[in-house]
């Protein structure tokens, strides 16, 4: 019977000293939004618009210019947005560090010397104590045992939150190199819609010249003169805050670049031509989505990291065990280092705290903060799924809006040329066959603007995808 006993006692010594981890592993719920199939499947996209396959991480190449593949790889190294994202990201592995240097061997020594001369009556004696010299002199040593896995939950937390910070500096990256594709393509757009405006200006201009001539010769009143000059003002009006939405916009490229918005480069001003896509934007499907969307592995690992901390407060719920051991010497200085003088300890260093509500009130405050997190990565994931679907619906309807602008300025344009051809044969007078060019003008005004939206769509569209964060770090 007593070496029964003997052996469940070591038993549970061997237990003991193994130690256990306290708390859940983290494991994704089967009930999160990201398991069901709807937020797995293809999204509802035209051939013509999208096409199946993952979209690469450098996007922006899709677009074939020169320009713009040298710019978002400068902005990916030197914006500051991304550099703060990357010394937040330095800090949480500093920190795993001081949380992992929490279970090794805690060393420590000291040492002094003072005259002095001891109270008598704080040993309950009469006879004053000598004055003299006092030191002391000691190492310590400890280590958690760490039986419950509280530090090793907390490494895990802190390694959880590291993924986390690298997931929002992969994002920060996403959105860097979509704000500077935005950038030039808004300089190119407005310089494509500045062309096409002051051809409208010009075209005006030959009227009101005629409009003038014929008022010389009476065959116009003023009030015609004055109509065409107000029409040739609310044109010219229109030009300066497109100049000035350029140059803006190359003010806006700088700074994404890490420079003051003075250092633009004013070569970027000569785009005039819209950017194409040299193929339908490769959109994937929902289950390749979420995986590549750093705010959704983000969301995932600030989940992961809550589950690790329920087992960091429970761990409170039982004793700290440390082993510790120290030596050293205190005394008088006169007998420094001598038998009387030589002290040592060796022994277990046991702490817990009994009154364990305010312990256990931290761990509901912990599950609680779970349910938050996987609350909060369901919403991440449905918006992200949300945003796609949106933005490709909202291109759709760009290009097809395009696309009819287009027929009508082909149509417009064929008028006017059989209305020129007319004129030079002297069939029309000149004012008919202008009023047809600048039809075709206002059209050709209205596609450049559509073009506008089709690239903002087309970028949002890109945005959406999560792509840029995946390209080599520069």
């Amino acid at each position: 019977m007593v070496s029964s006993h003997l052996r469940g006692a070591g038993v549970g010594l061997a237990l003991l000293l193994c130690g256990c981890t306290v708390g859940p592993d983290y494991k994704l719920p089967k009930s999160a939004i990201i398991n069901a199939p709807d937020a797995q499947g293809a999204f509802a996209a035209g051939g013509q618009i999208a096409k199946s396959a993952n979209p690469p991480g450098n996007w922006w190449h899709l677009y074939d210019s020169q320009t713009l593949d040298k710019l978002v790889p400068l902005a990916l190294q030197r914006n500051t947005n991304i550099r703060v994202a990357q010394a937040d990201l330095e800090r949480t592995y500093a920190l795993i560090r001081a949380t992992r240097d929490g279970q090794s061997l805690d060393a420590g020594i000291d040492g002094g010397v003072v005259y002095a001369q001891d109270s008598a009556q704080a040993v309950l004696q009469d006879t004053p104590a000598p004055q003299q010299g006092e030191y002391n002199s000691g190492i310590s040593v400890s280590y958690d045992l760490d039986l419950f896995g509280g530090i090793r939950r907390a490494v895990e937390a802190a390694t959880d939150n590291s993924e986390a910070a690298a997931a929002a500096r992969d994002l920060v990256r996403v959105n860097v190199a979509a704000e500077t594709t935005r950038a030039y393509a808004e300089i190119c757009d407005d310089g494509n819609e500045i062309d096409a405006l002051q051809e409208l200006i010009a075209l005006q201009q030959r009227r009101v010249a005629y409009v003038d001539l014929l008022s010389a010769h009476g065959r116009a009143v003023a009030f015609d003169t004055d109509e065409q000059q107000e029409r040739l003002s609310i044109l010219q009006s229109q030009l300066a805050p497109l100049q000035a939405a350029r140059l803006n916009a190359a003010y806006r490229l700088s700074t994404l670049l890490g420079q003051p918005p003075a250092a633009y480069n004013p070569a970027w001003l000569a785009c005039h031509r819209p950017l194409r896509l040299v193929q339908p934007i490769p959109v994937g499907n929902g289950a390749s989505l979420l995986r590549r969307r750093p705010d959704v592995r983000e969301a995932e690992r600030e989940l992961a990291a809550s589950t690790a901390d329920i087992g960091v407060q429970t761990a409170a719920l039982y004793p700290d065990i440390r082993l510790g051991a120290s030596i050293g010497s205190t005394g008088a200085t006169a007998s420094a280092f001598s038998a009387a003088t030589n002290r040592f300890a060796v022994g277990p260093m046991i702490s817990w705290n009994l009154n364990q509500g305010a312990t256990r009130a931290r761990i509901d405050a912990a599950k609680a903060e779970t349910k938050a997190r996987l609350a909060a990565f369901d919403g991440t994931v449905l918006k992200a799924l949300l945003e796609t679907q949106s933005d490709l619906n909202a291109y759709g309807a760009q290009l097809d809006k395009l696309n009819d602008l287009k027929a009508t300025r082909d149509a417009t344009g064929k008028v006017a040329a059989d209305l020129t051809a007319m004129h030079a044969g002297g069939r029309i007078d000149a004012l008919t066959a202008l009023a047809a060019q600048q039809k075709q003008a206002a059209a050709q005004l209205a596609v450049t603007k559509a073009d506008t939206d089709v690239t903002e769509s087309q970028i949002n569209v890109f945005l959406a995808l999560g792509g840029g964060w995946n390209t080599a770090m520069p």
